[in-house]
């Protein structure tokens, strides 16, 4: 086997055996998750103040009283030190995913490298092992899970589930395909590359006839109406969307395609992971993996019912590169509990990056994306579309090409399906945001 794929067996093996206790904390009383949030927040404390030199400066004790944030910035300008394993440093990490085509590639046989552009739009990588990746997806997959055992079982041959996502595994969601092969346990996930032209989606997904459907909510839009054209013909009992804004548009767009229940899956690179229940709009978040504080702009606690500036999320499952009260730049507000669980319930602000469209041709902007994050340059970025192509601004460190960054989403953009794409890369020292927000709307379509 490849060196991905033993350790994909070993991680496998490792959490089936841990699936009836993910399973059980969803039912889980709010008394019974702070009890396990306190182990397991002191044993990370102390393990990162030990061999992380950049955590070694600023945690005080064995809790988070007194840390500081940090930002994905901070975190990026001193990633060697944030380490716990000596032995990883930038380059390295780089290299792993330069090379990570179908697989990621592992480093030192025990952990796997992503990267993500986030809706702050600043590259970042994440280093984890395997085996907590999959406690960490399992917080969104065993809501998908548990409504298939509520409405009649897992099929025989397993629970085919298409994605309709990322198809590298340097994303979140092309990791959990690359992790959930066929033939793996029971319930098994087949990418359908979001970036493919529609025509060639809907063959794939014709062919696959998945039991389940998920994917990026726009482009599950687009396949809602091919579906009721007649061109889709799948008939998926459970449709799930991730990794962008629910529009009320697109719910109910897919709605009207899919005639089934969808779920709304909330996701992060960074490790947290939320799902809502079916037709539902409120998340329920793996609180048991990670520690969530819902803050204003200075880190001070928003009362429930109150929209957040930001959230800071303590992973309390990766050690070997810690994220403690670390910023995620969406808002939450927080709902009162349910009666079932105590896991955090919150409903979820934000923006979904919108489909370019020239005529009749649509393209997700992951295509776009996926050929910037392949550039560990990058700072900062926003796409402008044009009548015949795309105006790139970036803002990057050290040396970057912007002609052949230009040449490279000229070819993303052609394999995509727009014929002659124009291109421009300009680079500038900072890109103008938000006065009151502080956001930049990274993808701005043609005036309709």
């Amino acid at each position: 086997m490849s060196g991905f794929a033993e350790l994909r067996e070993r991680a496998r093996a490792a959490n089936a055996a841990r699936m009836p206790e993910y399973l059980a904390r969803m039912r889980w009383g709010a008394a019974q998750l702070a009890e396990l949030q306190r182990a397991r927040l002191r044993e990370l404390l102390a393990y990162a103040a030990e061999r992380s030199p950049f955590y070694a400066r600023r945690l005080r004790g064995p809790d988070l009283a007194g840390v500081p944030s940090v930002s994905k910035a901070e975190l990026m300008e001193n990633l060697d030190d944030v380490f716990t394993d000596r032995r990883l440093d930038r380059g390295g990490v780089e290299r792993a995913l330069e090379a990570t085509r179908a697989e990621p590639v592992p480093l030192f046989d025990a952990y796997i490298v992503q990267a993500t552009g986030g809706s702050s739009g600043r590259r970042g990588v994440f280093v984890s092992e395997l085996a907590t990746f999959g406690e960490v997806s399992a917080g969104a997959l065993r809501w998908m899970l548990a409504h298939t055992l509520r409405s009649g079982g897992i099929p025989d041959g397993g629970l085919s589930i298409a994605m309709v996502a990322a198809a590298s595994p340097i994303h979140s969601t092309g990791l959990a395909a690359a992790l959930n092969p066929r033939g793996g346990g029971p319930a098994f996930l087949t990418p359908v590359p979001v970036t493919l032209p529609l025509a060639e989606i809907v063959a794939r997904l014709n062919a696959l006839r998945p039991h389940q459907l998920m994917g990026y909510p726009t482009a599950l839009a687009r396949l809602a109406r091919e579906r009721r054209a007649g061109r889709l013909e799948i008939a998926p009992s459970l449709v799930t969307t991730s990794s962008e804004m629910l529009t009320p548009e697109a719910r109910a767009a897919i709605r009207a395609g899919f005639g089934v229940p969808i779920l709304d899956v909330f996701g992060s690179t960074e490790g947290l992971m939320g799902a809502t229940e079916p037709d539902g709009e409120v998340f329920a978040f793996n609180t048991d993996t990670c520690i969530v504080e819902l803050v204003d702009a200075d880190d001070r606690p928003v009362p429930a019912g109150t929209p957040s500036a930001r959230v800071l999320v303590t992973n309390l499952a990766n050690r070997v590169q810690p994220l403690i009260r670390y910023q995620l730049e969406d808002s939450f507000t927080r709902h009162p509990d349910a009666a079932e669980h105590g896991l955090l319930r919150a409903a979820v602000s934000g923006r979904a990056d919108e489909a370019l469209r020239w005529g009749t041709l649509e393209i997700h902007p992951l295509v776009i994306r996926a050929a910037l994050l392949k550039h560990p340059e990058l700072v900062d970025y926003q796409v402008r579309q044009t009548p015949c192509g795309v105006d790139v601004t970036i803002a990057a460190e050290g040396e970057l090409a912007e002609a052949r960054l230009a040449d490279e989403l000229r070819a993303a953009l052609r394999a995509a399906g727009l014929a002659r794409p124009l291109v421009s890369v300009a680079r500038t020292d900072g890109i103008e945001r938000n006065a009151a927000t502080g956001k930049l709307r990274r993808f701005v379509p043609l005036a309709r």
